[in-house]
């Protein structure tokens, strides 16, 4: 059973980027990063967390640019295996 934390259904921006910093959250948990650029990136995205209570659209901005960054520390699977043909 999911957990009863409104994001279910999307009823408005601030929904949306709070699912948005849900998953930046998990990927952050996820990535394989030395200490020293795990605590940046922690850091980098508190600050994106606090802005998301003032300014949606601008939090939603800087998330967007904190994803593009995480993306290429990112070591999926897929990427790691896939034949360079492929």
């Amino acid at each position: 059973m999911a957990a009863d934390d409104r994001l279910t259904e999307r009823t408005g921006p601030e929904d949306e980027l709070a699912r948005r910093l849900r998953d930046a959250y998990r990927r952050v948990a996820a990535a394989r990063l030395s200490p020293e650029e795990r605590e940046r990136v922690a850091r980098r995205f508190v600050v994106i967390c606090e802005l998301s209570k003032r300014d949606v659209e601008h939090a939603g901005a800087r998330l967007d640019a904190f994803l593009a960054d995480l993306e290429e520390h990112s070591d999926t699977p897929r990427r790691r295996n896939n034949a360079e043909c492929d």
